[in-house]
């Protein structure tokens, strides 16, 4: 009959003065990807004419976006269209139905 051999293994003790303590730094917040295609625009766009036709005044790109809710981005991607449609007027960093 063979004979285990039996093997012991030494743990290894940790070495506290070589473990660092490391910080973790939060994570930056996630920005949502903003999906460019004619739909998507023509929604933002959407958005936008009634947030500035509901102002009955000019505003700017941070004041369109509050309104709509969405972002400035999303409020860019809608203006762009509306602009290209001829649907607006922009005078003094302002914007307005034209």
């Amino acid at each position: 009959m063979a004979e285990k051999k039996t093997t012991t293994k030494k743990a290894a003790a940790p070495k506290a003065a070589e473990k660092k303590a490391t910080v973790k730094k939060a994570a930056a917040p996630m920005k949502a990807a903003l999906v460019v295609n004619g739909e998507n625009a023509g929604f933002k766009a959407g958005d936008v004419y009634q947030a500035l036709a509901a102002a009955e005044k000019a505003l700017t790109v941070k004041e369109i976006a509050k309104a709509a809710k969405i972002s400035e981005e999303e409020t860019l991607l809608g203006l762009g269209w509306l602009f290209k449609e001829g649907k607006l007027a922009a005078a003094d960093e302002k914007i307005t139905l034209a």
